[in-house]
């Protein structure tokens, strides 16, 4: 049950700032510990990006609808059985570009027929790839980026990094400047049995989480603002929310690091040393989103689950958030994915930068806005002919969407780039009693990512309260 920030209790042990992935997962797990919770998400809604909207009788997932195997373990480990058994494999995914057209499972057997069969490429070098892939983890001091992973296997072969590299960086804004560890551990997870979505879409899922939350104890706001975190004797004890002080053993943040630091905590606690790691961490790119309903009755055949499109000649990440748009995602929502609605809608997704919609007036805003449909629309008309004709609402989200509802700065759909990662693990060693499980690091991202990180975080709350 959600209740108002004026009826919640006086202290709590832990306040979890944030009800994405990373913390509802954190909260249920030190609820089911025992600790005495509060779970505060200032949207009205619960599961930061990965939640959903209802319009004009349609509901819209905001999401890329796909996430590895792993996160039907999560979910059964951390939340119910029931839960993990709504995890349903997708049966496709597709790539159209200029290099090539095909259609796979997104699991390593698949994925290796097509890069050797389709692109060419020795099968030893494909195997020799995946398990360089398969060793990486966070701990280790590779410096290599994924620039140099890729010219190590596959030398001037454009092409193949555009079918390896191309999805992930939709997925978490990745580039091949990165370090090749944000690409190896994300793309491992999903090469393992392909992807998958939740049966029931996202509305199902916040809902079957809110009741677990509710029955596991934890106390659950929305519309509830953290404005500030309350320091006393150099550890952390309480928070203000929408201008009420409620006292805490500690606070975990799932909002934008950046924010929790320079905005809720201030730089007065912090050393100069950390406070100029915290300043080299940069905030990662941010995204727009098409939402398109179709009239009652209206349908179309099967194109796909995840449809991967592009009209430019070669993988070029700076393209992919170019606001001249030539590269998109589909993510397509067929009945089935909600059984017992025959309802069908698609949300197209491009990688974008908030530079870019940031100074445009009220009435070039909404101009751009409508272009950014009806451009969508003409793209999507070569997979469903006639699509105009059948749609009875569209709407568009853009980076300042994002800022609006999410509070990250430049409305950042991936948190922050790598450098972001070890402050953010690290975060309660310098200031007692706060922690952070929010989308850091790239790897973090996503939602097995974010809900993984969430038990990650809980654990180092759940050591900090049992020694204090």
């Amino acid at each position: 049950m959600l209740k108002k920030v004026s009826n919640l209790e006086e202290e709590y042990d832990i306040i979890v700032a944030g009800a994405g992935l990373g913390g509802l997962t954190a909260a249920n797990v030190l609820a089911k510990r025992g600790w005495k919770v509060l779970l505060a998400e200032q949207h009205s809604m619960l599961g930061g990006l990965a939640t959903y909207f209802k319009r004009k009788g349609h509901i819209f997932d905001v999401a890329l609808h796909g996430f590895p195997i792993g996160m039907k373990k999560t979910l059964r480990k951390y939340w119910s059985k029931e839960m993990a058994e709504k995890i349903k494999q997708v049966k496709s995914v597709r790539f159209d570009n200029p290099q090539f057209s095909v259609e796979t499972t997104f699991t390593e057997e698949d994925f290796t027929r097509i890069l050797v069969e389709d692109l060419n490429v020795d099968k030893k070098t494909v195997n020799e790839f995946y398990k360089e892939l398969a060793n990486m983890n966070f701990f280790d001091e590779n410096q290599m980026n994924n620039r140099e992973l890729f010219e190590k296997y596959f030398p001037d072969r454009n092409d193949v990094v555009r079918l390896l590299m191309e999805p992930i960086t939709y997925a978490n804004g990745s580039t091949l400047d990165e370090p090749a560890i944000t690409y190896g551990i994300v793309f491992s997870n999903f090469m393992s049995k392909g992807v998958y979505t939740f049966e029931g879409g996202t509305d199902l899922m916040l809902d079957m989480m809110e009741k677990e939350l509710t029955k596991n104890g934890v106390d659950i706001a929305t519309c509830a603002k953290v404005e500030e975190i309350v320091m006393e004797d150099n550890k952390v004890a309480g928070a203000i929310i929408n201008g009420k002080k409620i006292k805490c053993k500690g606070v975990m943040s799932n909002g934008n690091l950046l924010k929790t630091i320079n905005e809720w905590l201030g730089e007065d606690y912090l050393t100069k040393e950390f406070s100029a790691t915290v300043n080299k961490v940069r905030l990662n790119t941010s995204s727009s989103q098409v939402y398109i309903g179709l009239k009652k009755g209206e349908s179309f055949d099967y194109i796909g689950d995840l449809l991967f499109t592009s009209t430019y000649p070669e993988y070029d990440a700076a393209k992919l958030i170019d606001k001249n748009i030539t590269s998109r995602t589909f993510s397509v929502y067929y009945p089935d994915i909600r059984p017992g609605t025959d309802d069908y809608t698609i949300v197209a997704s491009m990688n974008s930068k908030y530079e870019d919609w940031i100074d445009l007036s009220k009435e070039e805003y909404k101009e751009k806005k409508q272009e950014l449909i009806d451009d969508t629309i003409k793209i999507l008309d070569k997979y469903i002919p006639g699509i105009a004709d059948k749609i009875d609402y569209t709407e568009a989200a853009t980076p300042k969407t994002f800022e609006r509802y999410t509070l990250h700065g430049k409305g950042s759909s991936f948190g922050t780039k790598f450098e972001g990662l070890d402050v953010s693990m690290n975060l309660h060693k310098h200031i007692n009693g706060l922690f952070h499980a929010g989308s850091v690091g790239i790897i973090m991202s996503g939602w097995l990512g974010a809900a993984n990180y969430g038990v990650i975080m809980a654990n180092e709350v759940d050591k900090y309260l049992t020694s204090n």
